[in-house]
């Protein structure tokens, strides 16, 4: 579990986050959501150490990040998976060495040890035989599946995704969703996903923090979001008219 308590956040004069607590909870997909400038991608920086709150708490699994010292964080980084919204790899290594390169940086396993690894989770992520491919050579769907198993390889307890659907279809965003979550699952692991993805929202939101104006607005789940009589949430989530629909006919089911 990853708790913050309070936590506040100004660049110059801009107030970003404005007191804002919540619980992230293990073996959960933790969704942060929220319209550009709302403050869940600062938030997201301050959790992982990338910025620092002006006030507040962390607390990963009971133990103040906040009050950590330098090595201490080292050490945690090691438990923590991220998914960048590009994906992030490099150009000029293949599947296997972009896969491979959290190993290398963190581990001294053996070159043997270390390739058993990485075989282990592109076959988790369906990406068997794809060891020799580059980045240029493959789809975006692919390039995610290559990023989520190098945030995956070190066995993280906790994993980062930043809109992870970016730029994808929508059916691969349905792919890319249902690993996600399926690997949050298997491997019990504290899971926080940043997203527009309505989509993922109406179908992985185990737990999720609705963000305005650096806020904490609203929270619940993707069945409770359906019922939510919280105008700024209803606006955001239901734009589109498909959703609205879906609204509608998921109120009558709840009948």
């Amino acid at each position: 579990m990853i708790e913050f308590k309070n936590i506040t956040k100004r660049f110059g004069d801009k107030l970003v986050l404005n007191d804002v607590s919540h619980a992230m909870q293990t073996g959960k997909t933790n969704l942060i959501i929220g319209t550009s400038g709302s403050g869940k991608t600062v938030l997201q920086k301050c959790l992982v150490g990338l910025f620092e709150p002006d006030q507040g708490e962390i607390i990963y699994d009971g133990v103040s990040f906040t009050e950590m010292e330098d090595e201490q964080r080292k050490l945690l980084r090691q438990q923590i998976g991220m998914l960048f919204q590009g994906s992030a790899l490099f150009d000029s290594m293949t599947v296997e060495d972009n896969v491979k390169f959290p190993l290398d940086m963190f581990t001294k396993d053996s070159e043997s040890k270390k390739l058993k690894r990485v075989n282990e989770v592109l076959e988790r992520v369906n990406l068997v035989a794809s060891n020799k491919k580059y980045p240029s050579e493959i789809s975006g769907g692919m390039k995610k599946r290559v990023g989520i198993a190098r945030a995956i390889v070190l066995n993280p307890k906790y994993l980062f995704c930043d809109e992870p659907n970016s730029g994808l279809d929508p059916q691969t965003s349905m792919v890319i969703d249902k690993l996600i979550y399926d690997i949050t699952k298997e491997f019990n692991t504290t899971t926080i996903i940043n997203t527009h993805d309505m989509n993922s929202v109406m179908e992985i939101g185990d737990n999720i923090l609705y963000m305005k104006n650096g806020k904490k607005e609203w929270t619940g789940n993707k069945k409770d979001i359906i019922f939510s009589e919280n105008k700024n949430l209803n606006d955001f989530i239901f734009a589109s008219e498909f959703l609205q629909g879906a609204k509608k006919l998921r109120m009558m089911e709840g009948k």
